[in-house]
């Protein structure tokens, strides 16, 4: 028997090591199966090297100190995390920590997370799981937290979650599950927080869940639970937030019989419940939110509800509420914040000491029967972001001073009896964004042309007041409009054409008025525009047709006598085939006006030519000059026979070179063409063709050209241009140690200059030069720098004239439509360009 024992213990330690090798091997097998199951974009599983032991430092992955190589806690939270949960997860069977939250894991939870004895903290939240939570959970005994929250999770509470001993929190918001809640949640006397927010529960409370003596958090916002609220949790030593809020709950407020109540936060809104509100609430003196708006509550609020001083967010709205609002509440609620008293019975005036309410952020007691103007005091609310007044009897003229609420975002005075005219101040708020509704009132005078200050309004409503006069023009500087509601006023004269500039509209409505003219053509090229009223106006013509004008239920223009329109559809009378060739004439006349008016100065400037001829020959001679003819010869000289010291650059069709004439104060630059590259011939001609329809300062201006034949009987090309001493504009943006010199980068002025005169000579191009052209190889190297760094265009071979361009892509089925630049690259110039023509043919 000794020898046995000594035997033994000799074998003992060999013993160990193999026992810990193969729990190890079980360890180690189970997270190469996690490995299998899933996959990350962040690749930090790449580092789980499959013939590692030393798993202990893979990344997320924690060991017990205890127990060596055993695998105690897996965190991989935010890791874009795709893939599901294994069940070879079970063997880890000493992991006690599983936080998986803020990934893309899909599928079901699996059952075997019921085999990990040890579990004490699980958080699968904000991921895709869906399925119903496994029943198994219950077995993990010594389960303290549970948050599989945000996810598309379905069926019911699991009954024996309400089971286990250890629970401290358990959220669950935002799935889809039914039912009751569990009868023994609540029975554990660790549960701290239950958070079961915005699902679809159904049933009451269940009673030991509010008797709980631990409980702080108890949040079931946004189901179908019913019932009464129990009245011991109106009355819990522990509870520090009840959201009930979104429910179906009926009868009243229960009654709180202690006094230093630790409650914060108090959401009862959106119910069923009736009543008076009582007067014990008082005894919430910790109370930061209240919230018992949308109910049907009745009856005058306890002037002791005014005076918990820590509240910060008071809901009473959509209720029955009676009564003045106390004039003290500007000094027994100091943190107020949020304060909405909407859709009630309050009436009297308000309160001026409301000035006094420093923080507060949204004010809104709209729709109530008060009376009195706005207290002037209003304007020291220098936090005020909201203020909603409409639907009141309020009167008298709107202050000023909201103009030094300079935080203000969104202003309702709407269906009052305000008279008078808009304060200027009020067009000073840069910060008034979601809107300002003046609308239903007694307002009169003209619209102030200052409202351009209003430069980030959304939503703008004046209708239904006495206004007169003209829309100024300045209304078009509020391009962020998307809401314009300007009827039932006594408006004239035309719809400005600034409006064109009010590309985002979405509705306009100008109805009921006494504006004149025709309807402008550019409301049917706005895109977004939704909803268009012009009825009940002096509006004259021919409808537009393109855009909204092809909907007839989203254009409204009946009243209007002189209208005609296209389509029937529209409910006007169709406009003649007088109408259309009085059209006809018109465009004709705006043609042939100006050029018969222009026939009596060209007269008299023929008179004046024939009576100086001597002066004229003598201006000629000096125009002349610079534009005389220049032989291969010359430019020959100029350039010391095409010298490299005087190569400025060289591109695909052709090579610059520096030159200097005898005739030429400054210096020019020669463009040689390399005739025998396919398309140079082209090139040279485009530029010739567009260099000579076109004048502008920021184009580099053409001197002359060359076109002849070199001694040995090749043709040759060139044009003499100006030259641009500062280089292009690439060997600024991409410097290098070359003859320029050492810089210094562009300043942020100089970028904005050169950007702007690039783009006024696209403009040039696009829209005044005639015809249209497209530069089509737009990009740093062919834009060159005067003296004084102003930028000029350069390189027209790839230009485009956009009507002949137009006119083949219609007539020819060979055309081809594509980008156009340089091999090996293409700016976005040209693809600009490209999608130019390609309007153009449309």
């Amino acid at each position: 028997m000794p020898l046995a024992i000594f035997l033994l213990t000799l074998a003992a330690p060999s013993l160990g090591v193999t026992y810990l090798h193969d729990v190890s091997n079980t360890d180690l097998q189970g997270l190469l199966c996690l490995k299998l199951h899933l996959f990350s974009s962040a690749r930090f599983l790449t580092s789980w090297k499959n013939d590692s032991m030393q798993f202990c430092s893979w990344f997320g992955v924690s060991c017990s100190k205890r127990h060596p190589s055993r695998v105690v806690a897996l965190d991989f939270e935010s890791l874009d995390l795709h893939g599901q949960i294994p069940s070879c997860i079970s063997n880890l069977t000493f992991v006690t920590r599983i936080h998986l939250p803020n990934n893309k894991l899909s599928g079901q939870i699996t059952t075997e997370l019921g085999q990990l004895s040890r579990l004490q903290y699980l958080n699968l939240s904000s991921n895709n799981l869906g399925g119903k939570i496994p029943g198994t959970l219950s077995s993990c005994s010594r389960l303290q937290i549970i948050d599989l929250a945000l996810n598309s999770l379905s069926g019911s509470i699991p009954e024996g979650l309400g089971t286990l001993t250890s629970l401290s929190v358990l959220r669950l918001t935002g799935n889809n599950l039914m039912g009751n809640i569990p009868l023994p949640l609540g029975s554990s006397s660790s549960l701290i927080s239950v958070i079961l927010t915005n699902n679809s529960l159904t049933g009451p409370i269940p009673p030991l869940l509010t008797n709980s003596s631990s409980l702080q958090v108890l949040a079931l916002t946004k189901n179908h639970l019913s019932g009464e609220i129990p009245s011991p949790l109106f009355n819990s030593t522990s509870l520090q937030k009840l959201a009930l809020g979104l429910n179906s709950f009926v009868g009243s407020i229960p009654t709180c019989t202690i006094n230093g109540s630790p409650l914060q936060y108090l959401i009862l809104q959106s119910n069923n419940l009736a009543g008076t509100v009582p007067s014990t609430l008082r005894n919430f003196t910790s109370l930061l939110w209240l919230l018992l708006g949308d109910n049907n509550f009745h009856g005058t609020v306890p002037a002791s509800l005014y005076n918990l001083s820590a509240l910060t967010y008071l809901g009473m709205g959509n209720n029955s509420f009676t009564g003045e609002i106390p004039s003290s509440i500007g000094y027994t609620l100091p943190s107020i914040q949020i304060l909405i008293l909407q859709e009630n019975l309050f009436q009297g005036n308000l309160p001026s000491s409301l000035g006094n309410l420093q923080n507060l952020f949204l004010l809104s007691i709209s729709q109530n029967n008060l009376s009195g103007q706005i207290p002037l005091s209003i304007s020291n609310l220098s936090q005020l972001n909201e203020l909603h007044l409409q639907e009141n009897n309020l009167s008298g003229p709107i202050p000023g001073g909201l103009g030094r609420c300079k935080n203000l975002e969104a202003l309702n005075l709407s269906s009052n009896s305000f008279h008078g005219s808009i304060p200027i101040e009020l067009f000073t708020l840069l910060s008034l964004s979601k809107g300002l509704d003046l609308s239903h009132n007694q307002l009169s005078g003209n619209i102030p042309p200052e409202i351009s200050g209003l430069i980030n309004l959304g939503t703008l409503s004046i209708s239904n007041n006495q206004f007169s006069g003209k829309i100024p023009s300045t209304l078009g500087e509020c391009v962020h409009l998307e809401y314009l509601h300007m009827k039932a006023n006594l408006l004239d004269g035309r719809i400005p054409e600034s409006f064109t500039n009010l590309r985002g509209i979405i509705v306009l409505d100008i109805s009921q008025n006494n504006l004149s003219g025709k309807i402008p053509e550019f409301l049917e090229t706005f895109s977004d525009i939704e909803f268009l009223n012009l009825s009940f106006n002096n509006l004259e013509g021919p409808v537009p047709t393109g855009g909204i004008f092809h909907n007839s239920s989203e254009v409204f223009l009946q009243g209007n006598k002189k209208l005609c329109a296209s389509s029937p559809l529209l409910q006007l009378p169709l406009c003649s085939s007088k109408t259309s060739k009085k059209r006809q004439a018109l465009r004709i006349l705006k043609i042939v006006g100006p050029v018969s008016l222009a026939v009596i100065p060209l007269s008299c400037f023929m008179v004046i030519l024939l009576t100086k001829t001597k002066k004229v020959k003598q201006v000629a001679q000096q125009r002349n000059k610079g534009l005389k003819k220049l032989s291969l010869t010359d430019l020959v000289r100029a350039t010391d026979n095409f010298s490299s010291a005087n190569l400025i650059g060289s591109g695909r069709y052709g090579s610059v070179y520096r030159a200097r004439f005898e005739s030429e104060e400054h210096t020019v630059a020669v463009k040689v063409f390399k005739l025998d590259q396919l398309g140079a011939p082209k090139s040279f001609l485009a530029e010739c063709k567009a260099l000579r329809n076109t004048r502008h300062r920021n184009l580099v201006r053409v001197i002359t050209a060359c076109s002849t034949y070199d001694p040995t009987g090749y043709e040759f090309k060139a044009l003499v241009l100006e030259c641009m001493p500062n280089g292009s504009l690439e060997s600024w943006l991409y410097p290098k140690l070359n003859k320029y010199g050492l810089r210094r980068p562009l300043s942020l002025s100089s970028r904005i200059v050169i950007a702007m005169d690039i783009a006024s000579a696209l403009d040039y191009l696009h829209n005044h030069c005639s015809p249209p052209m497209a530069h089509c190889d737009l990009k740093p190297s062919n834009v060159l720098l005067d003296d004084v760094m102003g930028a000029r265009l350069a390189d027209f071979g790839l230009a485009k004239f956009l009507q002949s361009f137009s006119y083949s892509c219609r007539h020819s089925s060979t055309s081809i439509l594509g980008p156009r630049g340089s091999i090996g690259y293409i700016a976005p110039g040209a693809l600009f360009s490209f999608k130019e023509k390609t309007f153009s043919t449309s």
